[in-house]
């Protein structure tokens, strides 16, 4: 177990979300060059770098503790932040979730056979949701007095027997259906965040890691769905060619030993791969290589 007050101070000291969103964002930091492993049962994933400590805790936590210079840094939900009020620097919008690259939603639900139509219908009601503040916000500019309670999980199955409705957080809708629930209305879009606290955003040597990691992320996250072609083309084929391959900018072409042939490498998007190769290949390309990403820097 680490001594976490007994760090040096220049240990970058980091929150990771433990749950839901643990797998999708240690498999995102691999990516980006971090590599935690994490031990059944403990809570201090290890990392081959001994300026950097992590703790993994709930999303729901990691705001306040980044306000409170527990954390130097952390990733959670720009929800959370809201939720907890939290005073922090938000570095960087990294758009990931548990199953998708797709920003999640707080809705609010309610029964498929509730008379509940609207947000004004929910006057004098009960609501049941993690985010109390964030739906008392909600209700409160829209002039409706109903009562939030916290819930504790479970939170679908408490409509319509406990509440007369839920605001939950969903990503695909597939727990709200599967629960007999219907969207009444979107109260917010959350996506994952980096966040520093602001002590150490104003630590010049923590502030360039801090950068640092935002910036591998952000590469990390764009190389999703995308990935690498290198294929070599007859000079007199390359205009040919060109016509059939798309590219983030310009593919690179490299002379060949010889002078007739021309290597080619552009990035493209994963989707259009099983499309693109036969016209490539009927466009006079041989030797035709894809390769996953892991970053993409601009």
């Amino acid at each position: 177990m680490v001594d976490w007050n007994g760090l040096d101070e220049n240990v970058l000291k980091i929150g990771l979300p433990k749950g839901s969103l643990q797998e999708a964002t240690l498999r995102l930091l691999a990516k980006a060059g971090f590599h935690f492993s994490v031990s059944e049962r403990s809570y201090f994933p290890s990392i081959d770098d001994p300026d950097i400590q992590a703790i993994l805790i709930r999303a729901q936590e990691i705001a306040k503790y980044v306000e409170d210079g527990v954390f130097d840094v952390g990733l959670t939900g720009k929800d959370w932040i809201l939720e907890n009020r939290a005073d922090v620097i938000e570095v960087g919008e990294l758009t990931y979730a548990k199953l998708t690259m797709r920003p999640v939603k707080w809705v609010l639900a309610v029964p498929n056979d509730s008379p509940i139509k609207s947000v004004e219908d929910l006057q004098g009601k009960r609501v049941a949701t993690e985010i109390v503040n964030l739906t008392n916000d909600f209700l409160q500019q829209r002039g409706i007095h109903a009562d939030v309670e916290f819930s504790w999980g479970a939170t679908e199955v408490k409509a319509p027997t406990l509440v007369d409705a839920i605001v939950e957080v969903t990503e695909t809708g597939s727990s709200l259906r599967a629960n007999n629930l219907r969207i009444v209305e979107v109260l917010l879009e959350s996506r994952t965040m980096l966040i520093a606290n602001k002590e150490s955003w104003c630590n010049e040597s923590k502030r360039e890691r801090i950068e640092n990691l935002n910036m591998l992320l952000q590469g990390a996250i764009l190389a999703e769905g995308k990935v690498g072609l290198k294929m070599n083309v007859k000079k007199a084929e390359l205009e040919s060619l060109m016509q059939q391959l798309p590219a983030m900018k310009h593919p690179t072409i490299s002379p060949l030993h010889g002078g007739d042939w021309v290597a080619v490498e552009t990035i493209v998007e994963e989707s259009t791969v099983r499309k693109i190769i036969p016209k490539l290949k009927r466009a006079g390309a041989q030797d035709i290589i894809e390769y996953p990403l892991n970053k993409v820097i601009y």
